[in-house]
Formats: C-alpha cells, structure tokens, sequence
C-alpha cells in the first residue's frame, strides 16, 4: 500500500449525541469545525494546536488525531510516517460536543487522503475502526455521515444511516465553562430500568424520527427523556437545571450527550440568550452540519 499526497487538510464537525431519548443510538452533525493540516515529513512528529486544547493537548505521538492516523494506516498495511499537524479547533473539550469522535474521524481522514488507494478506507471501513476507538458510534456516525444519524451494533459491526431533518432547522448550544468525563457520566446510570421508562423512551425515539424529518411542533414531546438525563444530575445540576427552565419555557431542550452541554433543536429568543449568558453559558447558534468530516485539499510532492 503506497502514500501519495504528503500535504493534507481536514475539517471535521461537533456533534451532539442522544438528542434526549435518543441514548447511544441518535446523533447529530454541529456546524462548528476543528480544522486539521498535515503534512507528512521523514522526522518526528509534531503538533500544534490553536483555539480548544491550546496548551494542554500532546504534541506528539499522543495526541487523539495521530494515534487515529495510525490507527488506519495499520489497518490497510500502509507504511508509518512522521507527520506534522497544525490543529485549529473551536470543538470545545469535555464538554458533550463529540471532540473525541471529531478527532478521532479527522485522523482517519487524513489516513485515507495520504493513500494512493483512498477506497481501502471507504466510510464504513472508517466508521467501523473509529467505532472501536470512540467505544461506540453514537458521535462517530454523525461526524462522518453529517446530518442526522441513528446508528447500532451489529454483533461486532458498527452500522448507522441518516435521517431526514427538516430544511432549516438551527440548533442553540448552551455551552459551561466546566467539564464532564464520559466516563464519569456513564458510572451513573443504573444496570436496570423500570419497564415502563424503557417503553417511554422508545416511543419517544420513534416520534423524534418524525419531529426532526417534518414536525416541529411535536420536538418537545419528542425530546423528553427517561433513560439517561435525570440519573446524571448530580454531576452536572446546572446543566440539568437549565433543561428544565428552557422546556418549562417551551423549547425542545437536552443534554448534548454525556453533557454539560445543553442543546437546544431551535432557536431561542434574545432574552434566554441573555439570561443564560449572565449564568455564564456560552451560547452558540448552529446549523446542522450535512457534509461530515470532508477532505478540503491534499497535494503531492510531485505537484510542487
């Protein structure tokens, strides 16, 4: 397996996994970047980040992005090299917004676009190793596909299509300035559930299938969630408080996955902004994302 292009830029967008009662099933692509060059070079490794992670993310073989890269490139037999990368990232950390999965699609990415042979690593071959990565393909899928995605398990084969969304729809990220490990989000939901939240919690998912693709109108009712959101409150009360306020007010508000994010499928009025700003949130107006992670150039050494 040859490399071709030795110079190579990413882009990669947020996602917002769940969407309420969608639990490690449903996702969303967020129209915020992080934007990745790389070049590869016949010395170490190196990376430089700007924006999200400035200052604290490794600067070598560590980091999230190379470690996908290698990921890849091991898998279809293709030779390692060093690689300079230059992160621009405004996906924030820890945050519920899907980082890990953007990072980890983008190294990928950039594994593909370096190959003679990009097909070895077609989008499913690329959802199926980032899946093992991530640990589950809630976020991945939506990072790769855009749009809005459901996505499962089949045995060990992670799969998911896309969904309709409505034209038009823009969504509002409430966004703290404190973070929650997965991790930690996860050791607080219970190993069983009773029967009744577990048939709510489908019917809920089906109906947001339908709300998404062409009926606004029924979001709210769509969004609510039994599962997942009212267990994780202790580690994140603000943000479980702020659902509350914004569904009490009529809007179709989550947790973005794990959390401490708060998502809202809408737009809020200039007051919600304002409040929610003066309790520190920051607020982010986003368009749904309908390309996925793309490939924005790549040049070989033969074309300078």
């Amino acid at each position: 397996m040859r490399l071709t292009n030795d110079s190579v830029r990413v882009r990669v967008p947020a996602t917002s996994a769940n969407l309420g009662p969608g639990y490690d099933s449903m996702g969303m692509a967020l129209a915020m970047y992080d934007q990745i060059d790389a070049r590869a070079v016949a010395g170490p490794t190196r990376v430089t980040v700007k924006g999200q992670g400035e200052g604290q993310l490794p600067e070598g073989e560590e980091h999230l992005v190379v470690q996908a890269l290698r990921v890849a490139l091991e898998a279809v037999g293709a030779p390692q090299v060093g690689v300079h990368l230059n992160c621009v990232n405004t996906i924030p950390h820890g945050r519920g917004l899907g980082s890990s999965a953007s990072a980890i699609v983008a190294g990928m990415l950039l594994a593909r676009s370096f190959l003679a042979e990009p097909e070895v690593l077609d989008d499913q071959r690329i959802l199926q190793l980032a899946t093992q990565m991530e640990g589950h393909p809630d976020n991945v899928a939506p990072t790769i596909f855009g749009g809005a995605t459901i996505s499962w398990m089949a045995d060990e084969t992670a799969c998911a299509t896309r969904i309709p969304v409505a034209n038009g729809l823009v969504t509002t990220a409430f966004v703290p300035g404190f973070r929650l490990a997965t991790s930690k989000a996860r050791k607080m939901l219970p190993a069983k559930v009773p029967h009744a939240d577990a048939a709510f919690q489908a019917g809920r998912a089906a109906l947001l299938v339908a709300a998404l693709a062409d009926r606004p109108e029924l979001l709210c009712a769509a969004t609510e969630d039994r599962l997942h959101q009212d267990y994780r409150e202790p580690a994140m009360p603000a943000s479980v408080g702020l659902v509350r306020w914004l569904r009490d007010e009529g809007y179709p508000a989550v947790v973005s996955g794990a959390g401490p994010t708060v998502l809202v499928l809408g737009r809020v009025t200039p007051g919600v902004r304002r409040q929610a700003r003066e309790g520190r949130w920051d607020v982010h107006e986003l368009k749904v994302d309908e390309e996925g992670a793309k490939t924005v150039g790549g040049t070989s050494s033969r074309d300078r």
